[in-house]
């Protein structure tokens, strides 16, 4: 009966605001039910662990840590300075603001054939597909496997030669392989390896020490573990396979950071590119990164490298707006942005369940929205809007 109340009590938080009920007492109310979601997430078993900051672009609003590094008694609690590897949020903190730097340089342009930086894809039929295609995943590539021996070239190889491979353009499929090409693309149009690049451009720049591709031994104990493929916890390694045999930096995976640090790049794409006093984009280059791209019939809006609206979109929630973006990484990290609300939310954690991604999605959407009912005073009136009335 207790957890038939407490779930009854946090769907009334989620969907609703009682009619006379003071807004300092609800806010109050809601941080605790995300705080709650957190640790029913723990002790359910799926995640051994979680870090949740929800900022603007003048700083932090909240956070919270739950959990330890491992499941030993005295092992560190997890903090806003814990180290994740963060997946496929390597594309968006990574890998698409190397290109739009690029872009901003005039080093490439979105139109580009592949085949100007790849060459061997020449007379292959891939003539067609752009360096836009493989942001918006519109390529029609399929992502593919590839060992230790020449990994690279494996994997441009069977793009070559894919018998399911559909034209550009016509479809949205996810694919990592967009994103491993994007991070070669970087090297070849930049001189500088994926990794050096984004030190140099962006993470330096911005003080986000804790940001690194091939993090060292030495902080293997602020790094939280991810599942191997043995179901064994590791740390400091990327979980993501293909990373692994692109030697640890690759345009899809491979990014390891804090919420600390992703709050502060975060708080840059709020504030127009510019973060106390650092310069990094343009205005209209953010706006350029963060405009949508590409559509299809209204179920998926895609940005250059950012999900708007697609079936990857839960941490959206139910209060952000229609102008936000954000993603998600398979380590079980997301992260939302709002420029019309000043709103960001991230959530990173140690997942441990693989299997259940209704109920994972269901955490990213349901703190999302809490996060906007009352840090967001727009997404306030939203929630009151909802409040069903008295009879």
């Amino acid at each position: 009966m207790r957890i038939i109340c407490i779930i009854s009590v946090i769907s009334l938080f989620l969907h609703t605001t009682p009619l006379f009920a003071g807004d300092e007492l609800m806010d109050s109310a809601r941080t605790a039910t995300i705080e709650f979601l957190m640790e029913n997430a723990i002790s359910r078993g799926l995640i051994a662990g979680s870090v949740i900051v929800i900022g603007n672009r003048e700083g932090i609003l909240y956070s919270a840590a739950r959990g330890r590094l491992s499941t030993a008694a005295d092992s560190p609690s997890l903090t806003e300075r814990t180290i994740f590897d963060i997946a496929s949020l390597t594309k968006v903190f990574a890998t698409t603001p190397a290109i739009m730097k690029l872009l901003d340089e005039g080093r490439i342009t979105l139109t580009d054939p592949l085949t100007r930086w790849f060459p061997e894809l020449e007379g292959t039929g891939r003539e067609d597909v752009t360096i836009l295609n493989l942001l918006t995943h519109t390529s029609g590539f399929n992502d593919v496997s590839f060992g230790t021996d020449e990994p690279l070239r494996t994997a441009i190889r069977k793009i070559a030669t894919q018998k399911n491979w559909k034209a550009p353009g016509d479809r949205f499929h996810y694919a990592d392989i967009n994103f491993i090409l994007l991070g070669e693309l970087v090297r070849r149009a930049s001189g500088l390896t994926l990794d050096r690049f984004c030190d140099k451009e962006f993470y330096a720049p911005l003080g986000m020490n804790d940001t690194q591709f091939l993090p060292p031994r030495e902080l293997a104990p602020r790094i939280a573990p991810t599942l191997g493929p043995r179901n064994e916890l590791t740390s400091g390694t990327v979980q993501d396979e293909n990373a692994r045999f692109l030697g640890g930096v690759a345009g899809h995976a491979g990014l390891f950071s804090s919420a600390a640090d992703l709050a502060r790049f975060s708080r840059m794409v709020l504030n127009g590119g510019v973060l106390d006093g650092r310069y990094i984009f343009p205005e209209r280059v953010v706006t350029q990164m963060t405009a949508p791209y590409f559509c299809s019939s209204g179920h998926v809006v895609r940005a250059l490298g950012w999900d708007i609206l697609s079936p990857y979109s839960a941490p959206k929630g139910n209060f952000f707006s229609e102008m936000s973006f954000g993603h998600t990484g398979y380590s079980g990290s997301s992260v939302w942005i709002d420029p019309k609300r000043d709103l960001f939310v991230i959530l990173l954690t140690t997942r441990l369940d693989y299997h259940d991604k209704r109920q994972f999605n269901r955490l990213r959407s349901d703190i999302s929205t809490l996060a906007v009912a009352v840090f967001s005073p727009s997404g306030k009136r939203h929630a009151k809007a909802e409040t069903p009335q008295l009879p």
